[in-house]
Order: C-alpha cells, then sequence, then structure tokens
C-alpha cells in the first residue's frame, strides 16, 4: 500500500519544503532506484501548490542525484551517484592549494590503510594490468608528459580486488576533486620520470606480497605529491 505525500511543513520556505516533502515520500514508500514517483500534476494535488513550484523542487533534487525525469516517461528516483558532491567539492576547493593538501592526506590515509587487503586479494591479472599501466606511465615521462588518466586507471586497479564500490567510488571522488581543483596536471612535475617510479614500485611491492614495502612506497609517492604542491604554493606566494 501506497503512502500518501506528507503535507509541508511550515514555516519553511516553500522550494524547501516542497523538496522534504519528495524526499519523506521515497523514504516512507521504500521506493529503490528507478522506482517511479506520482505525476507532476498529482503531487502538485496533494501538496495543494502550483506544479511549478513542484518542478522546480523535482529540478532541485536532481542536481543533488535523487531524482531524475525521463522527459515523456515520468519521474523517477536516482542510481546513487557521488558526482553532485565530487563538482560541489572541486567548485569550493578550486584554487585553494591548502585545502587540497588536506584532501591528498585523507586521500593518503585511505589507501595506506587498506593496501594491505589488496596484497591478501589481489590476482595475477589484476598485477599484470598495473605493470601496463605502468608501462605507459614510463613511456609518457620519458617524453616529459603527464598521465592524469593512467594515474587514476592506477588506483582503481590497486583496489579493485576488494570488491568494494563505496570505496571505489570514495577513491575516485578523492582522485577527481583533487584534479580538478588543484588543476594538478597542469602544476609543474619537476620529475615525472619519479612519479612512475613511485608507481611502478608500489606495484612490485604488491606483488611480492610486502605489505609494509607496500605501506612504505604508497607514503613516498603521497610525499612526492605533497612537494609538488609545496613548489607551487611558493610559486604562487
Amino acid at each position: 500500500m501506497t503512502t500518501s505525500i506528507r503535507p509541508l511543513k511550515r514555516p519553511q520556505s516553500l522550494h524547501v519544503s516542497v523538496q522534504e516533502s519528495l524526499k519523506a515520500y521515497i523514504n516512507d514508500n521504500g521506493l529503490k532506484p528507478g522506482s517511479a514517483l506520482p505525476p507532476e500534476g498529482e503531487l502538485a494535488q496533494q501538496l495543494g501548490i502550483s506544479r511549478n513550484s513542484v518542478r522546480e523542487a523535482i529540478k532541485a533534487l536532481e542536481s543533488v542525484g535523487i531524482l531524475e525525469t525521463r522527459r515523456g516517461i515520468g519521474i523517477f528516483v536516482s542510481d546513487f551517484s557521488f558526482a553532485p558532491l565530487l563538482d560541489n567539492l572541486a567548485f569550493g576547493m578550486r584554487g585553494s592549494l591548502e585545502d587540497i593538501d588536506d584532501l591528498l592526506e585523507i586521500r593518503q590515509a585511505l589507501e595506506v590503510a587498506l593496501i594491505g587487503k589488496t596484497i591478501r586479494l589481489i590476482s595475477d591479472e589484476d598485477i599484470a594490468e598495473l605493470r601496463a599501466v605502468t608501462a605507459r606511465m614510463r613511456s609518457m615521462a620519458e617524453q616529459g608528459k603527464g598521465f592524469p588518466e593512467e594515474d587514476q586507471q592506477f588506483h582503481q586497479l590497486l583496489f579493485r580486488c576488494q570488491n568494494n564500490r563505496m570505496l571505489v567510488k570514495l577513491i575516485d571522488i578523492f582522485w577527481m576533486a583533487f584534479y580538478k581543483a588543484s588543476n594538478f596536471v597542469n602544476l609543474e612535475n619537476v620529475d615525472p620520470l619519479e612519479t612512475w617510479r613511485d608507481h611502478h614500485d608500489i606495484v612490485e611491492a604488491v606483488a611480492a606480497r610486502d605489505a609494509q614495502a607496500a605501506h612504505q612506497r604508497l607514503d613516498h609517492h603521497y610525499h612526492g605529491i605533497s612537494r609538488t604542491i609545496t613548489k607551487n604554493k611558493e610559486t604562487q606566494s
């Protein structure tokens, strides 16, 4: 049995109140991603407001990844996505290398803490893929080129074996927010070959099932990134 939409709360603004009522409707009815909501007109009638007010609330919930409108079909609960958080995080941090350094510290702590589990679970096939990625990194580094796409793929592959979707998404958030907010791809990297070597050494430690070495090499890798940021801070000051 479907639970009716809750009445609007006052004295909240109408904009916020409609959003809260729609979210409560989703929770009260246990709606899952892909579940349909009633049409705009029916929602407006139940809430006693205009369709324009409902439409504005739906757009606001779309912007944070809660709802999606399929033109000509209806309104649906969205699949969970970190994308809205990522966009806002990167935008809010733009140009602030101090905040970016803090974000890097969190990412470092997450990966270093979980690398031991990777060592227990990773397959020979995953290690082969990691080595192929680092080979591409070396080729580009020798040409003096950056390799942000390979960098992202490397960290995804490193933890893929854990089959933890939330972990992979968090790693992507930290990686992408860091690159977007810092414009890291355009920061001066005095030694791209050293960056390649860091990734190569991490893979070899993992392949050797050496947890202590893997911890040390991940730490060394992040200290190198931090040094790059520090040098660019000094340039900007």
